[in-house]
């Protein structure tokens, strides 16, 4: 309501001025903030609400935790509270908390969910297939992501997708190709998400020359246009198998920002194969990227200590003090020279 056509402040002080609140007015401006992703204030909201909640109240405030990294938890615990008030979790409440269950990779809870829609008929909407697709696959279930896939009577981009992902994600990098080739004979038609699964089964299982046939024909013959994150996959898996100056190249001709995964991937690979030159490049562009992560920092010294360059790796550990910067956990800063 409020939302829609005011910003936040005014919605908040139309909200402060108004003479009487029912729960629809209490839902808008928490729904309000809670997508503004102010989930403090979203549930400082909800906490002194004189009204009681209801379904919607807490499927707002549900989801908005389930998008943070330390309220997947919350988020679970919320929608106990809100059966234990009466109410029933809908498709909306489910969709949010897989996204919860997901975060903690609980496959307990992703199977009372899962059964809860069956006996609540929300099993069968497809964007909670997908999502479940996605969630037993992320918690390594392959077995019942497919089984959940080809349960679906109408299979649709984001189910495809979401089983490529899977597949992906566990280093079943074959199937997860072969799941692709199916997609394509069904006719369905890949978008960015698609490939972005393709690229990152091609990186697990080093298929750098798939990767790149993939890549040309995502712009080719799908019209899919290419983001950092497509761009990023690439150069890990030129990376990963040593294709370091061809990896580069692409950085180097990226239409779009090149983000720190990219330098982060390419940086990673000059380690493991002594590439120093590169690991300078990689290692100066992510100081401007992440100036604030050590890791950087650390990885690019320990590739001078290997190759013998023991005055930079000095140089750039006192570049850490000067920062306030500390090595994460584990790593070491010892230079030994003979």
């Amino acid at each position: 309501m409020y939302g829609k056509c005011v910003s936040l402040v005014s919605a908040r002080q139309l909200f402060d001025e108004s003479p009487e609140r029912n729960v629809v007015v209490w839902n808008s401006i928490i729904s309000l903030y809670a997508h503004s992703n102010d989930v403090d204030s979203a549930l400082e909201l909800f906490r002194v609400m004189d009204v009681v909640p209801n379904s919607s109240t807490f499927n707002a405030i549900i989801a908005a935790l389930a998008e943070t990294e330390d309220g997947f938890s919350k988020a679970i615990l919320c929608n106990r509270k809100m059966e234990r008030m009466g109410l029933r979790p809908n498709l909306i409440t489910v969709l949010a908390l897989l996204r919860a269950c997901i975060g903690i990779a609980d496959v307990n809870l992703i199977k009372q969910i899962h059964g809860y829609s069956i006996r609540n008929d929300i099993d069968p909407d497809p964007q909670l297939r997908s999502g479940l697709i996605e969630a037993y696959g992320r918690c390594g279930c392959l077995d019942k992501a497919h089984h959940v896939f080809v349960s679906m009577r109408n299979r649709d981009v984001v189910a495809w997708s979401s089983l490529i992902s899977a597949y992906a994600l566990q280093g079943q990098a074959r199937t997860a190709l072969e799941v692709f080739k199916e997609m394509e004979m069904a006719n369905v038609r890949p978008d960015g998400i698609t490939f972005l699964g393709v690229l990152k089964a091609c990186s697990h299982a080093g298929l750098a020359d798939e990767a790149q046939m993939y890549f040309a024909r995502m712009r080719d013959r799908y019209g899919v246009e290419a983001s950092s994150d497509h761009y990023a996959c690439l150069v890990d898996v030129l990376s990963r198998a040593g294709r370091l100056h061809q990896a580069y190249d692409v950085i180097r001709r990226m239409p779009v920002k090149v983000t720190a995964k990219a330098w982060g991937a390419l940086l990673a690979s000059c380690r493991t194969y002594g590439e120093v030159e590169l690991a300078e490049i990689a290692g100066r562009a992510l100081f401007e990227v992440e100036p604030d992560n050590p890791a950087n920092f650390v990885i690019l010294a320990r590739i001078y200590a290997s190759n013998g360059r023991f005055e930079e790796a000095e140089g750039l550990r006192r570049e850490m003090i000067k920062r306030g910067m500390k090595a994460a956990p584990g790593s070491s800063w010892v230079v030994h020279q003979d």
